[in-house]
């Protein structure tokens, strides 16, 4: 935030009361209420980082008081008269009349009125709710009022609430949106047509659209119940889990290279990918889910898909020559635990590795606590540690047999080498009896003793079986049956320190093992035993991790699911800050909605597919995108869903849609190793060595889905890379959606663009003769709609000034027309 602005805001703020100091007034309870419950939480979110209490107050202005709002900074110019918003500075300020407060963007209409009401009312305030705050920017304070914050305390099912408009009420969703919209005086957007419905539908469940077909039977069927009968084929897809699967793989910073100055690929990572696709087509419980990636190995009965889980702990950076091992493995357990507080528990537990959280109730005692439980935990080392067998008990006996041939082999042709050797080693002279000692000279000087010492037929043997060996040796038998899994040093987890400001190097006091303060009673007994796990190779520790994140009673978990849930589903959360649900991040528009569906996935065994179609068949998300004038100037964000927010299309959904509406999506690959599209030769030569760790894939395996798309952190696929995929050296909760010329440059002049288009063509070729019908079903495929005849007559005028204008052949004129479908903006917008 710019220095000036901030200062300006300060002051504006300082002087809202008047410019004088005053007798401290009463305020009503509603009003003082009011300040609580609706001006607090703003005041909070733009000024208490700087002027709640902190050594330094930026502006010599504290928010302390009202005594302190009204007695101003370090200018004493009156912002505000009480009862008299419209000669409020402050009022023009947050209006961008004249100075624009906040710089960092201006506020919800929402946030201005109640500011304006503020003002209005006379600032009310509440000295006792400023006075816990201001405590709470000092050290962190873990008590009752901390665990009392709406994210840390229990989740109560709500009633659902009544509301006049009974008629549109579907499902409990609509009832929770509908009290919401008509509180506000809104009514919800009116249904949206079909055809959009059902697109709309398949890309939130399975990512991808639907065909020409299915729009064509769905629009028929005009039954009760048909788009329900809809909505459970999509969720038995298995496209779904492909779908979903990649929001998870986001929050795991999912890679399939270790970053760096090599960035190798990490061997057989993907078998990570393909458990996580698995769970979610399985509907896998989240409780069960959590404890597979947390200790999968640790389980009473293990298996290999539960030590495929514990990829996990692999997905992450590693440097292969650190500067300072000690400080590399404490980056990586630091990249642990941030990835395992964000993802499933929403906090930023990782802010604490230097020093108390600055913002929420976290000791920097209990991040080196959390971090205990993994401190048993091997660090990374590209496989040599991290790699196991997966194999089934035949086929180690298999692969155990290959590797004894193998050895058996090696000890044949050392006993031969050594043979040929003892035969000329007493001939040899000078410095050759210490070169000879060196495996890669003795070839050069054996060949010096023929035909004297040895004859030429000997000689060639030994460089043969030499040459043999030295082949084998470094292609010893590998079971394909292995994956990257957690590994720990033993049962014995090493003890753990508080690193006073981070540095390994000075240790403070010890800590055990513990979860972190404010999600625990204040009379909370310690944790479980932590008994080694059977296998005897790891301490346990993580199990009681596990289990304690997946327990039902540790309600934070399935609030931080169910919100995402409706993010992915809807294009944000309930709560915006999906991977922060700490004093900082945004509070829920709908907290009763939010609880209410957290009893519903407990209740239903944390399945994540039964809360889907809950959400998916309501009312809220049959609505239509369009904004009504009032909820556009008093709810510009659409807080309170008075309509369905429109969205682009993610990256990977861009580019298997164009696969999909040219007809050449290859959607029988459904796991194993990564796929590799084609880069463009200009792209691979930024690298240091251009198309290094990018292999060359056959066209059918390179047109399957982008789940399948080989991540390499240093090179990424252009057209991915361009719509905002994921950085994966870090958790990705909520996708940027920016708007960029190189998006536009790559729809149109991008190699992947124009073979797609081509291949576009030439199946409208076969499919129709006459120009009319290709037009008509070009449009159709990729709208998934029927095109109006002035779309047609368009299309048709487009071809038309190709061949004769531009002097171009019909099947070039068809291309062209494909790309310009392709780049359409109805094709990468869902409405």
């Amino acid at each position: 935030m710019n220095r000036s602005h901030l200062l300006a805001m300060c002051v504006l703020l300082s002087t809202a009361a008047l410019a004088t100091a005053a007798e401290p007034e009463k305020f009503s309870a509603e009003d003082v209420t009011f300040f609580e419950k609706e001006v607090f939480p703003i005041l909070r979110a733009n000024c208490f980082s700087c002027h709640g209490g902190e050594p330094k107050v930026q502006g010599d202005f504290k928010l302390t008081s009202r005594e302190d709002i009204l007695k101003g900074g370090e200018s004493g110019e009156a912002g505000a008269t009480p009862g008299k918003p419209e000669s409020s500075s402050l009022i023009e300020a947050i209006n961008y009349r004249g100075l624009e407060m906040p710089p960092k963007g201006k506020l919800a209409q929402a946030q201005i009125d109640v500011l304006t009401k503020w003002v209005k009312i006379g600032l009310p305030y509440s000295a006792e709710l400023v006075a816990k705050a201001q405590k709470r920017h000092g050290a962190p304070v873990v008590d009752d009022e901390a665990r009392n914050f709406w994210a840390f305390r229990a989740v109560t099912r709500p009633a659902v609430p009544e509301v006049k408009n009974k008629s549109w009420v579907r499902n409990p969703v609509d009832a929770f949106i509908l009290a919401g919209l008509e509180s506000k005086g809104f009514t919800p957007a009116a249904p949206a047509e079909k055809a959009s419905l059902l697109r709309r539908a398949y890309y939130a469940v399975t990512g991808l659209p639907p065909s020409p077909a299915e729009v064509e039977s769905f629009l028929k069927d005009n039954s009760d119940g048909a788009y329900e009968r809809a909505i459970d084929r999509l969720l038995e897809s298995r496209q779904y889990g492909e779908h979903w699967g990649r929001h998870w793989l986001d929050l795991v910073r999912y890679a399939e290279t270790n970053s760096f100055e090599r960035d190798n690929p990490k061997p057989f990572v993907w078998r990570y990918r393909d458990y996580v696709i698995r769970a979610f087509n399985d509907d896998k419980p989240y409780d069960q889910f959590i404890r597979e990636q947390l200790a999968g190995d640790e389980l009473d009965n293990a298996t290999a898909e539960t030590r495929i889980a514990t990829g996990f702990y692999r997905l992450g950076l590693w440097d292969d020559e650190p500067a300072d091992r000690t400080l590399a493995y404490y980056d990586g357990l630091d990249d642990i635990l941030a990835t395992t507080s964000q993802a499933f528990l929403g906090l930023t537990l990782n802010c604490c590795r230097c020093h108390d959280h600055k913002i929420d109730p976290v000791p920097q005692k209990d991040y080196y606590s959390f971090m205990a439980f993994f401190h048993g935990v091997r660090h990374f080392d590209n496989g040599n540690g991290s790699l196991r067998s997966i194999a089934s008990a035949e086929d180690q006996k298999k692969f155990q047999g290959q590797l004894d041939a193998h050895n058996d082999r090696i000890r044949e042709l050392d006993q031969s080498l050594s043979e040929i050797e003892q035969i000329v080693k007493p001939h040899l002279k000078g410095g050759e009896r210490d070169d000879f000692k060196h495996d890669n000279r003795k070839v050069d000087i054996l060949k010096k003793y023929q035909p004297d010492t040895i004859t030429r037929e000997t000689f060639e043997t030994f460089r043969d079986n030499f040459r043999e060996r030295e082949r084998m040796r470094r292609n010893p038998p590998k079971s394909g049956e292995q994956a990257l899994v957690v590994t720990e040093n033993g049962n014995r987890a090493k003890e753990t320190f508080i690193l006073l400001r981070g540095n390994p190097q000075s240790q403070g006091d010890k800590v055990e093992p513990a979860f972190p303060s404010v999600l625990q009673p204040a009379d909370a007994p310690a944790i479980p035993e932590i008994r080694p796990a059977d296998n005897n190779q790891s301490s346990g520790r993580r199990r009681v991790l596990a289990d304690w994140i997946a327990s039902p009673n540790n309600q934070l978990t399935y609030r931080v699911l169910v919100n995402r849930i409706w993010q992915y589903n809807f294009g944000r959360g309930l709560v915006r800050s999906s991977s922060n649900f700490g004093y900082m991040g945004s509070p829920p528009t709908h907290p009763e909605l939010l609880d209410y569906l957290t009893t519903e996935l407990i209740a239903g065994g944390m399945k994540l597919k039964p809360l889907h179609k809950l959400l998916l068949t309501s009312n809220t998300f049959r609505m239509g995108s369009q904004q009504s004038a009032e909820a556009k100037l008093k709810d510009p964000e659409n807080d309170s869903y008075s309509h369905f927010d429109m969205r682009r299309l993610t990256a990977e959904e861009i580019r298997d849609s164009v696969l999909t509406v040219s007809g050449n999506i290859n959607l029988s690959k459904s796991s194993g190793p990564s796929i590799y599209p084609l880069i463009p030769a200009e792209v691979l030569a930024g690298q240091s060595v251009p198309g290094k760790g990018w292999e060359k894939s056959s066209p059918e395996d390179a047109a399957a889905r982008s789940v399948y798309v080989h991540i390499k952190r240093s090179l990424g696929l252009p057209i991915l890379v361009a719509f905002d995929a994921p950085d994966p050296d870090a958790p990705c909760p909520v996708r940027f959606t920016t708007t960029q010329p190189t998006q536009a440059l790559g729809m149109i002049n991008g190699e992947f663009m124009h073979s797609q288009a081509k291949v576009f063509a030439e199946q409208l070729q076969k499919a129709a003769s006459e120009p009319r019908e290709q037009v008509r079903l070009a449009l159709n495929r990729a709208l998934q709609r029927e095109p109006n005849e002035k779309e047609i007559t368009r299309g048709l005028q487009f071809l038309k000034d190709s061949q004769e204008t531009d002097k171009l052949p019909a099947d070039v004129s068809l291309r062209r027309f494909c790309l310009l479908v392709l780049n359409l903006n109805e094709f990468v917008f869902v409405d």
